[in-house]
């Protein structure tokens, strides 16, 4: 059937069965603080969540379909066909366009072991509305699912897969995860096999959407600024128009037996680091010891109270420990992972974990330790929970666990842990026969670890309630215009430039961001590694509280700290509420005015330095990512701006010491130079009265001069290969310089022709020759860094591919690139490039950390909102002569410098 034949005739269905909505019912299921829940006739659920204070609804939709639910044959199906999905409908025939045009931010599809879902961020008005649910409903039955796109799609998944067969430590869990479920499909990676990806027919992938696709099988959530009745209206318009499937869908019923008995799993790849892995089931997510369990992983892998951090890492055993609790719709598990040091062997470590992980009897949990794991989630909690856009798409995770309330149950629970229940999960799970790891020692008779199951869960949530709506916050508009005229802006007697934006938030948060900025070219010549370690030492420890008591400190106010940097910079970022905020910027002051630098702590950081820069040796994305980083920077050797090479890394960082951080601390940092911005709900008065106590005494002798960001602006195309044996993926990256700053007029032509170019991985030049047409690289696109305050703009491409694909893929970019320069653009292009930029930018400014962003860099420069106006007022305008001249000024393949790094010795 053609395309326009195809369009006809799913008008005539769709009008038909639009008359069917007018019998489709919206039914009130149930409300838990603020979200309502609904259920349509065809078995619809519905979660709306209004938020006021923010101009952007999110529409998630979830399907309780993931690597769960496949049969034989089919590995991988449910995250190629959320891949499919994405390839459009009769009506909606470019879905990345239609997404991109509207703004949307974030724009995404995962898929997981119990389920798969879809969303988009979209500025709020009733058009985007619509346009959200109707196109949800559309794609949810009327998605092409063609062979035609399958050939293409399944080499993009398949690349997808080779990617993740680079990292030993991702390959070492699905090991482990495939020996701890010798039945149930938890035992699969959701990615899936090869030869499932690479021969499964067409026509299986379609029945299996037609199974699982269905309005019985799925969850739609709309959060954010919408009108609730209008949304009503139209989710009965467009979804209830859908019939309720006649099949019934197979619920699975596969169950683990108890594991009886330690299993090894060994894996032999090339690399440059060893890992040691333990892994233990536990009950299901729903299960009430779920919680406990929760706990119990915080206890052991948090950093740095953690019990596997202090007694591997601290010690020097191990350079870095991870770990995770897989809260899952059947008994899950927790695991561990700890990696090596170079030259060290990974058996000794494991050893050490077990010793660990199985010796609660003698190392009882204790009070501390679960009061400090719950302050951290209650604290993470809030924080996720004001976030609506964030939160609408976790309640995904939620509802595949079996019922979405379950976020407030297991909140509720966690608060009621006490140690005597971690200490009992700990015993019970933690043990010899349970675990999944690297070592296997015959038992002499069974012992065996029975799961419990999840027990009645309507029971479990049969009238709850949850508890008191958190404050809405204001309607805001996030026009520069208005933003600029909200905006207060001053200076701190200390010399700090001051931008504030006090506005009622959800849940009475607020983002702070501190900028000090010290020293000078000369100053900072030879301290590069100790600026680099400077930022976070400074929370590593004060004179007076040691790191964990820092972490505690800020975890018991329920705030967020971070605090980055480079050389001349060092950046505090605070997400906190209104009414901790003078007590976190107390705690702040400790942090920046007295902190310890303590022997300890830096050698810590310098093994776990280390080991990444090891790792990096034989990985093809950070040895192509550090030769580009090089051919890219104009500065020489002995400029605190010079890119060093990996090795020179490891060296610098095995030097720098204790005295080098204190000593660049004491000479040049200082209160003087750099920004301050608030944005959220704060009183004014006490924010500045708080940061004045912090900056207004401290002081440095030394000048301090920006450090310019340049381009290396002489590249001459070149290419680089880099042998890296063992990795199924390549990677591409390729680099060059413009010294055209943010003043210059070319460049808000510059910023659409990049969007043209790969600034979208979907609707690209580059993403629909790499990705769309040829399937041959899943990740692939464009960036354009432009410098706020130097005429300096740097550009890179980026691609991943199979190593045999190598010469076909740079053949493809190039040639691309020679058609933009030779066709140029259409005048619809650019619109649509405008248009999607323009909204992304605006979607952007609703998060207030974003917004303080953009408030820094405005009083940085003293250009002040308008500027950005007019940038963007120039961006709205362009013509495709415009895009047509800055492409053929500064986009030329020729000078490209190009890195291609994989295992080419195969070819």
């Amino acid at each position: 059937m053609s395309l326009t034949r195809a369009i006809a005739v799913f008008a005539v269905l769709f009008t038909t069965s639009l008359a069917t909505a007018q019998d489709a019912t919206l039914k009130k299921i149930t409300e838990v603080e603020g979200i309502t829940e609904y259920h349509l006739s065809n078995g619809l659920k519905v979660l709306l969540f209004p938020d006021e204070s923010r101009p952007r609804v999110t529409i998630n939709i979830t399907y309780f379909v993931g690597s769960r639910h496949e049969g034989y044959g089919e590995a991988g199906m449910a995250h190629l066909l959320e891949h499919m999905v994405f390839k459009g409908t009769p009506t909606y025939t470019d879905v990345p366009k239609e997404l991109t045009s509207r703004g949307a931010q974030p724009i995404n599809g995962t898929t997981w072991l119990d389920r798969t879902n879809y969303y988009e961020g979209l500025p709020a008005t009733n058009e985007n509305l619509e346009f959200g649910i109707k196109f949800e409903a559309d794609r949810m039955i009327n998605s092409f699912i063609a062979e035609k796109d399958l050939k293409s799609e399944m080499t993009v998944v398949r690349n997808e897969f080779e990617s993740g067969e680079n990292s030993p430590m991702r390959i070492l869990m699905q090991r482990m995860m495939g020996a701890a479920f010798e039945w149930h499909n938890y035992g699969k990676t959701t990615i899936g096999n090869r030869a499932d990806i690479e021969r499964v027919p067409i026509k299986n992938l379609q029945a299996f959407y037609k199974k699982y696709y269905q309005p019985d099988n799925a969850m739609l959530v709309i959060a954010g600024k919408f009108d609730v009745a209008k949304a009503k209206d139209l989710i009965i318009k467009y979804f209830g128009a859908i019939p309720k499937p006649t099949r019934e869908l197979p619920q699975t019923y596969t169950e683990e037996p108890a594991q009886d008995g330690e299993r090894l799993v060994t894996l032999r790849r090339v690399g440059e680091l060893g890992w040691a892995g333990a892994m233990y089931h536990v009950p299901s997510g729903a299960h009430p010891e779920a919680a406990a369990v929760g706990v119990l992983n915080s206890i052991l892998a948090s950093e740095p109270s953690g019990r596997l951090y202090k007694n591997l890492v601290e010690t020097k055993r191990a350079s870095s420990v991870q770990g995770a609790h897989f809260s899952l719709h059947d008994p899950g598990v927790v695991f561990y992972l700890c990696q090596a040091s170079k030259g060290s062997d990974e058996r000794p470590i494991l050893e050490g974990m077990l010793e660990t992980l199985e010796d609660f009897e003698n190392s009882p949990v204790t009070e501390e330790e679960v009061e400090r794991a719950k302050q951290e989630f209650m604290a993470a909690r809030e924080r996720s929970f004001a976030d609506t856009s964030q939160f609408a798409i976790q309640l995904s995770e939620w509802a595949a666990q079996g019922d979405w309330r379950l976020y407030f149950l297991y909140r509720d629970r966690m608060e009621k842990v006490s140690a005597k229940q971690v200490q009992d999960v700990a015993m019970k799970y933690l043990t010899r026969n349970n675990r999944t790891a690297g070592l296997f020692t015959p038992s002499e008779s069974a012992e065996r670890i029975a799961i419990p199951p999840t027990g009645d869960l309507a029971k479990m949530l049969d009238g709850y309630k949850g508890r008191a709506v958190v404050s809405k916050g204001e309607v805001f508009d996030p026009a520069l215009a208005n933003v600029e005229t909200r905006t207060q802006r001053s200076e701190l007697p200390s010399g700090i430039k001051v931008a504030l934006l006090p506005k009622e938030t959800r849940g009475d948060t607020v983002s702070l961001r501190l900028t000090l900025r010290y020293g000078d070219r000369d100053t900072l010549n030879g301290r590069e590694k100790a600026a680099d370690f400077l930022p976070n030492l400074l929370m590593r420890g004060t004179e007076n509280m040691s790191r964990q008591e820092v972490k505690d400190a800020f975890a018991k106010l329920g705030s967020q700290v971070q605090i980055a940097g480079q050389a001349s910079v060092v950046l505090v970022m605070v997400n906190t509420k209104r009414d901790k905020l003078g007590a976190t910027l107390d705690l702040l002051k400790t942090v920046l005015r007295e902190p310890d630098f303590s022997d300890k702590e830096i050698e810590t950081m310098k093994t776990e330095q280390i080991a990444q820069f090891e790792q990096m040796k034989s990985m093809p994305q950070g040895l192509a990512q550090s030769s580009i980083m090089r051919k890219m920077s104009p500065y020489k050797k002995g400029d605190p701006r010079y890119a060093a090479t990996i090795e020179e890394e490891i060296e610098r960082t095995k030097k720098v010491t204790s005295s080098d951080v204190r000593n660049l601390y004491d000479d040049l940092m200082n209160g003087q130079h750099g920004e301050l911005t608030i944005v959220g709900d704060f009183d004014v008065d006490t924010a500045l009265e708080k940061v004045n106590a912090i900056v207004a005494d401290w002081k440095s002798d030394t000048k301090y001069v920006r450090l310019a960001r340049l381009g290396n602006f002489d590249i001459a195309g070149e290419l680089e290969t880099i042998e890296t044996p063992d990795k199924a993926n390549a990677v591409f990256v390729a680099g060059t310089s413009f010294p055209v700053g943010m003043e210059d007029p070319d460049y808000p032509a510059l910023v659409i022709a990049n969007q043209l170019l790969g600034g979208n991985p979907f609707t690209s030049r580059l993403g629909m020759r790499l990705r769309q047409k040829d399937g041959l690289s899943y990740a692939v696109g464009s960036q354009m860094q432009t410098s706020p305050y130097d005429e300096s703009t740097n550009m890179l491409l980026f691609a991943i591919s199979a190593p045999e694909n190598a010469e076909k893929l740079r053949a493809a970019v190039k040639e691309e690139i020679e058609r933009f320069r030779t066709d140029g653009v259409t005048q619809k292009e650019v619109d649509q490039a405008v248009k999607g930029y323009l909204q992304q930018q605006q979607n952007r400014r609703t998060t207030d950390a974003a917004l303080a962003g953009l408030l820094e860099q405005t009083t940085r420069t003293g250009r002040g909102l308008k500027f950005t106006s007019d940038i963007e007022a120039k961006i709205k305008d362009l013509t495709k002569a415009q895009v047509d001249a800055v492409i053929k000024k500064y986009i030329d393949h020729d000078k490209l410098s190009v890195i291609h790094a994989g295992d080419f010795s195969k070819k």
